[in-house]
């Protein structure tokens, strides 16, 4: 049976192919990428450089944001809620960026709140600096501009967004395309005013005195922006009036202090709008403080303001939180230790694992009759899945450490390793179904040495099987995992060590121990069989894997990921012919594939990234979960049940068309009027990270009931009818 040595052969076997698809997935990264789009916002990254890219030369760059209508997104003050766009340049030598230009934002009122943002269209642009030490080389006489920038766009819920964008400019020559938009936005700009312009604090009131306004405005009612976020109540009512002062004509406000106030500036910068001939008008004062702030309220934090309707649910939620959360993130670390090798165990039920599993099965039964290498197997075998639970863990901690916000399953995240792990399983899958075998398309020599070190093979198989294992959470697996990411980098080593362990441990021990070794299996013809049909639970997960990619990238996304496979099984088969047809079939089919493979670095990656970090759930009793959400809905007294879920999680699926399908329990769900929210991390989501972390957990599934005045109630990652209308008949009668 040499044909089943497949692990280490694969591996030889599609560095080349793998080589094509990096080099030629790179070349596509570097083509310019302007535009992306959500299903809320057209973002574009726009230039503007009339005289080309010189020292001296007035050069400016910006994100123009289209929001689809009642969409929204924020100023550099956001008001009651949300957040500021940011923007992140990446830029070569010689070559800064300054702060964005906002223009004039306008007040979004939404129920008692008031908010400072844009609706429409809006262009915010930033100004470059070049410099004599930019210096485009020869051959590429280009300025490239790469932009990082993230957003917060709200209607009634929010929905946090990013983007990145590329552009290529050229040094020479005239770039102006885009004149009009840059134009419009630069006349948005607020106007600095000159003037002694002061502001006192009375009481829990400032009172602003400014001077300097044109004549023109006199008696008007000017909105008022301060740029210090949670300085004032944005939604407060305020009074504001004319006077006279000498020949002066002094504009004075007074509006309430916020209660969320941290911060105690000497110098206000402020900015008044007003309307003129039909015109927004906008005009930039540095308020001077006269006097003393007074002391800031105890406990305040700047990043748990909230609105005042939601404050006492906060505050109560709050205490109820940190009790529940208690055992778990004060979890032993021996008790999370045993929880991992539990979990590890379990692990080898989940279904993501079977494929492999089945054929690590049929190789141990190849060594039936061979003690020696029937240890061997075993001791390689655990030592990949070990060692790349190990390294995974490294990762994960060192980027964690970094400042990303990640968790378990993170890798799957990227649509790039959903696509390549589609590629290796449709290889596998194909070799089994005996289209081809790995020993023709490989040298003597690494065929001589591949078959003097059989232990790579069982090595090769655990690597493996924890690469499809990770998308799965076993019971006892999520309070471990939340704990290790809170421990030093060595004890949590040590919990994913174990974790390996425990998914290791029944194939260790049927290697070590004669009596379990006796319960497998004697070879025979039944394995060639076998093999083959072992190729169709490979096919079932690439379908999944094509599933995943298209909740990421849309279906031109799988499509793409599809007409690439074909184009793959093309090139394998074609190789596996004899004279010219095969030269004749294998360089058309190859250079299909390099095409293919361009077309996903080019489109579908990159159509990812502009899908947005959310899916609106398909039932339309799900609502989308959004930051702040589960205390807007515990405001109205309701309780929330929260489903954290994404696509590549096996074990969620799973939840969802069973346990969460359930006639009976959606009946118990609407007859205890539980708001139902879908949190999808399918695609990376920051908010969604740190939601989960405040649970002590860092991987989904994970199910959560909110109610006021009580502790969030965390259920068990495998779902169970049972369990979920115990825990809501617990809910009615409390």
């Amino acid at each position: 049976m040499n044909c089943l040595k497949f692990p280490s052969r694969l591996v030889f076997a599609i560095l080349f192919i793998a080589s094509c698809v990096i080099t030629t997935g790179a070349r596509g990264q570097n083509v310019s990428q302007s535009v992306v789009n959500t299903e809320q916002v057209r973002a574009e990254l726009m230039v503007q450089a009339p005289d080309g890219i010189d020292a001296g030369k007035s050069v400016w760059v910006g994100l123009q944001l289209k929001h689809l209508p009642q969409w929204h997104t924020y100023w550099k003050n956001p008001g009651d809620s949300g957040l500021p766009t940011k923007l992140q340049w990446t830029l070569p030598a010689g070559v800064t960026a300054g702060e964005i230009a906002w223009p004039l934002p306008q007040k979004i009122p939404l129920g008692n709140l008031s908010n400072y943002g844009y609706e429409g269209t809006v262009l915010l642009p930033v100004p470059l600096t070049i410099t004599s030490a930019f210096k485009p080389s020869l051959l590429n006489a280009d300025l490239e501009i790469k932009l990082k920038a993230s957003w917060l766009v709200c209607r009634l819920e929010c929905v946090p967004q990013d983007g990145e964008f590329v552009l290529h400019v050229p040094v020479r020559g005239s770039t102006a395309l885009n004149s009009a938009a840059f134009a419009a936005s630069l006349q948005a700009q607020p106007t600095a005013l000159e003037g002694d312009s002061r502001v006192e604090v009375n009481g829990q009131q400032l009172k602003f005195f400014v001077t300097g306004l044109p004549a023109t405005l006199r008696g008007q009612q000017l909105a008022f922006f301060p740029e210090t976020p949670e300085l004032i109540e944005p939604a407060a009512p305020g009074s504001q009036q004319w006077a006279k002062v000498g020949a002066n004509d002094v504009w004075t406000a007074s509006v309430p202090l916020s209660a969320h106030r941290t911060e105690s500036p000497s110098l206000l910068p402020l900015v008044l709008v007003a309307e003129v001939n039909g015109q927004r008008q906008g005009f930039r004062v540095q308020a001077q403080l006269r006097g003393t702030w007074p002391a800031v309220a105890s406990g305040a934090d700047s990043n748990a303001a909230g609105p005042a309707a939601l404050t006492p649910v906060l505050a109560r939620n709050a205490g109820a939180s940190t009790a529940a959360l208690g055992p778990n993130v004060s979890l032993g670390l021996w008790a999370a230790l045993l929880g991992a090798l539990l979990g590890g165990l379990i692990l080898n039920l989940m279904p993501c694992v079977f494929p492999v599993l089945a054929i690590k099965m049929m190789s141990f039964a190849r060594h039936a009759n061979d003690r020696r290498g029937h240890r061997i197997s075993g001791l390689a075998y655990s030592a990949g899945v070990v060692l790349s639970f190990l390294a995974l863990g490294g990762l994960l901690i060192g980027l964690r450490s970094a400042g990303e916000q990640l968790g378990w399953g993170f890798q799957l995240q990227a649509p790039a390793v959903v696509a390549a792990l589609a590629v290796l399983f449709t290889v596998i899958g194909l070799n089994l179904a005996g289209l081809f075998e790995f020993g023709r398309f490989l040298p003597h020599a690494v065929l001589t040495l591949e078959a003097k070190n059989p232990a790579v093979n069982a090595f090769l198989s655990g690597v493996l099987a924890v690469a499809i294992a990770s998308p799965c959470t076993a019971p006892f697996m999520g309070a471990s995992l939340g704990l290790a990411l809170g421990l030093p980098p060595l004890q949590a080593l040590l919990i994913f060590m174990t974790l390996g362990i425990g998914m290791a441990l029944p194939y260790l021990a049927a290697s070590l121990v004669p009596a379990v070794a006796r319960w497998l299996p004697r070879p025979g013809a039944w394995m060639d069989t076998f093999r083959r049909a072992m190729a169709f639970p490979m096919f079932a997960t690439v379908v999944w894997l094509v599933w995943v990619l298209g909740q990421q990238s849309g279906i031109d996304g799988a499509a793409a990921l599809l007409a690439l496979l074909v184009a793959l099984s093309l090139v394998l088969w074609s190789l596996t012919l004899k004279g010219r047809s095969r030269v004749i079939l294998a360089t058309i089919s190859i250079a299909a594939l390099a095409l293919l493979t361009g077309a996903i670095g080019q489109n579908v990656i990159k159509s990812a990234a502009a899908s947005g970090l959310t899916r609106v759930a398909a039932r339309e009793r799900w609502q989308p979960w959004t930051p702040g959400r589960v205390e807007q809905v515990l405001a109205t007294g309701a309780p929330v049940f929260v489903d954290f879920t994404a696509a590549w999680c096996v074990t969620c699926q799973y939840n969802e068309s069973t346990t969460l399908a359930n006639a009976e329990v959606l009946a118990d769900f609407a007859a205890n009027k539980v708001t139902l929210l879908r949190a999808d991390w399918t695609r990376r989501d920051p908010a969604i990270s740190a939601a989960l972390a405040q649970l002590g957990r860092n991987g989904v599934p994970v199910y959560v009931l909110y109610q006021n005045e009580h502790a969030p109630v965390v259920l068990s990652e495998i779902l169970s009818v049972q369990e979920v209308r115990s825990m809501l008949a617990k809910l009615k009668s409390s």
